[in-house]
Order: structure tokens, then C-alpha cells, then sequence
């Protein structure tokens, strides 16, 4: 599947034999997961290079450029550049989608994703799209943007439109859960004009005060979602999920991010602590009650299983205070967020699914 992929982006292989080797991933991630005990699954985006670039494929007007070509069209150039430096990944490898042009939306974005995976499964499948602040604040760089999107909020507006008419569309087939990934926020949130560890997407255009950027966030999201029922919908924020080494990932807790995500109009937070670099589980007391956490218990960058005893002990002050079935466990985030670096293997992926699965069971 990562060799089709990479053939895929310099377009050395046919669109028909693309469709056949990651139909057959596809049904090899939805099978591994039934083996687990997941009760909601995915199609473990299998045909996407990453959690966000993938909408290039399926949307005009964005072009796909590796972060050292970025180098050349940034404005803070000193600090892109520290920021390649700090990467142990490379730059080359790893793709970020540009507006250069109008968006016009060519074909669904995941649609055609959770179709297919509906056929292999009776289980509740869940779909991720990108949150509409890192498309809005990762697509804009002003040297290639500006004359179709001066701002990034005429931007916004547009992906707004897009995702939300993906969402409706999603609601209409039958999906149960929509996703949107919104990581960058913790940068904004904690990360701080001097931070050493930063999001890749978040040094590509200049961001306004921290509580500006956040207002924003809640802004497009809440345009997403407002008014379109009979579909669960969720926001995932976590501190970075490209390496197996922990220092070169942002820190924090959400305590600044809770008022913001109070007003986001989603049904659930899918939130990341089984790393320490999370802070404690009560911060998510502050969240409305009638919201549901999504809670990150399994680390998808290491190697050791997780047990029951430390999941129920994650668990433990949340279930104390919180509605009965409004607790979700998840791992922290995806096991393979760019198809050039997997943090982990699909055998630790299932043992680490078979173990979240046992610790459900034992805990309800």
C-alpha cells in the first residue's frame, strides 16, 4: 500500500490497480479490527499519503508541495527552517496541500471511502476529514494564495462550504461518525511564539493572538456542523503524531483549550492521555456534560501493550463524575498519520486494539 501511494503521487500507476491493492488494505484494516473487539471502526484511511493532503486529489485549486519546497514561499523562513531542522522525518517526503486557485470541489472526499468500507462491515464506521482551521491555516500561504484568497478567512469560507456539504453527505449514507481533526489547535493553544516543537502544517502562514486563532477555530467548526443532525460528529486534538520520540512533540494540557471547545457545537472530544505529555484526565471535567470525551488510552508510538489496570485508572475519575456510556476509548491518534513513517507495525496495532477492547469490556 505505501509503494502504490508513492507511485500514485508521480503518477506511475493506474487508477484501476490503485483502486485494487488499497480495496484490499482496506479490507485488511477493517478485518483486523473486527479481530480486536472494536465496536466503531474505519477504513484506517488506507488510501490517504496523510490525515490531510489527500483532499488535493479531490478538490481544484490546491497543489501538493513537500515542506522543503514550502521553504521557498514562506514568510518566516528562519523559522520554517529550524523547523525542518528539528523534524526526524524527511522534509521531502512529507506533502502539504496548497491553495493556488478557486477550491472546486471535483469528487467527494470521503465518500467514496465509506461506501466501500460499509460494504465489509454491519459495525458503525467512523470517517476523519480535517478540521476546517488547519485546511484554512495550512493551505494559505500568502505568495501562492493571495490572489484567489486574500485572507485566510475568505479561504475558510469556502472550505467551510466544502466540508459541511461532505458531512451532510456522509449523514445521507449512512455514516455514524464524522471526525475532524483539528491537531494544530494544541500548537496554537501551548506552543508559544518561542517554541523549539511546533505542528509542520502551523509555520506556513502567520497565525494572530493565541485567543484570535482559537475564536476562529470555534468559528469554521461551528459553521460545519450547525444544523445538520442525525450524525454523530467529533473533534480530534492532539501534540503531534509523526515520531516515536516523545521530545521532539509539544506538551501541554488542554486546560486553555476547554472554554473554546465548550463552544464547539460537536457531539464528541477525542482526546489524547496515554502519554504523560497530556497532564491529567481531570481537565476534561470542565467539559460541558452532555458532551462525550473520547478518551486517547493507548500510545500508537510504542511498543508496550497497555493493560487493563492502566486504562482503568485513566479512566477512573472521569467514570466517577461522568454519564454512563459518555466515555469512548480510542488510541491517542492513528498508527500511521504519514504513509512514508508508521509509528508502529500491524501487529502491535491489533495487540494494542485487542488490549483497549479487553479493557472496555472489563470497565463498563
Amino acid at each position: 500500500m505505501r509503494d502504490a501511494l508513492k507511485l500514485k503521487r508521480k503518477g506511475k500507476i493506474a487508477e484501476s490497480e490503485f483502486q485494487k491493492i488499497s480495496d484490499e488494505a482496506v479490507r485488511a484494516a477493517i478485518a483486523l479490527q473486527v479481530r480486536a473487539g472494536v465496536d466503531i471502526v474505519s477504513d484506517g484511511e488506507m488510501r490517504r499519503e496523510n490525515f490531510y493532503s489527500f483532499i488535493a486529489d479531490a478538490v481544484d485549486g490546491i497543489k501538493l508541495l513537500s515542506l522543503a519546497d514550502l521553504l521557498d514561499y514562506v514568510e518566516d523562513k528562519s523559522g520554517f527552517e529550524r523547523l525542518l531542522q528539528s523534524l526526524d522525518v524527511p522534509a521531502f517526503a512529507i506533502h502539504n496541500p496548497v491553495v493556488e486557485g478557486k477550491l472546486r470541489v471535483k469528487r467527494p472526499l470521503a465518500l467514496d471511502e465509506f461506501n466501500y468500507a460499509r460494504g465489509l462491515t454491519d459495525k458503525p464506521i467512523k470517517t476523519a476529514l480535517p478540521g476546517p482551521y488547519l485546511l484554512t491555516r495550512s493551505m494559505w500561504v500568502k505568495s501562492l494564495s493571495y490572489d484567489t484568497y486574500p485572507t485566510k478567512e475568505s479561504l475558510g469560507a469556502d472550505v467551510v462550504a466544502m466540508l459541511r456539504d461532505e458531512l451532510i453527505a456522509l449523514r445521507d449514507a449512512g455514516c455514524f461518525f464524522v471526525q475532524f481533526d483539528e491537531p494544530v489547535l494544541s500548537e496554537v493553544a501551548f506552543a508559544g511564539p518561542h517554541a523549539t516543537h511546533t505542528f509542520m502544517c502551523a509555520a506556513l502562514s502567520e497565525k494572530a493572538s493565541p485567543e484570535t486563532e482559537l475564536a476562529f477555530a470555534v468559528e469554521l467548526l461551528n459553521a460545519v456542523v450547525d444544523g445538520v443532525s442525525g450524525i454523530k460528529t467529533g473533534l480530534h486534538v492532539c501534540r503531534g503524531n509523526w515520531s516515536r520520540q516523545d521530545d521532539v512533540l509539544l506538551a501541554g494540557a488542554y486546560d486553555p483549550l476547554i472554554p473554546y471547545f465548550s463552544r464547539m457545537n460537536v457531539n464528541q472530544f477525542v482526546l489524547e492521555y496515554a502519554t504523560d505529555r497530556a497532564g491529567p484526565v481531570e481537565s476534561l471535567l470542565a467539559l460541558p456534560d452532555d458532551r462525550e470525551i473520547g478518551l486517547g488510552v493507548v500510545n500508537p508510538r510504542t511498543s508496550e501493550i497497555e493493560t487493563v489496570e492502566f486504562v482503568r485508572a485513566k479512566v477512573a475519575p472521569l467514570q466517577a463524575k461522568r454519564a454512563a456510556g459518555s466515555i469512548y476509548l480510542n488510541p491517542d491518534c492513528g498508527f500511521g498519520t504519514f504513509s512514508d513513517r508508521p509509528v508502529n507495525d500491524w501487529e502491535t496495532a491489533e495487540m494494542k486494539l485487542s488490549a483497549l477492547s479487553r479493557a472496555a469490556r472489563a470497565i463498563r
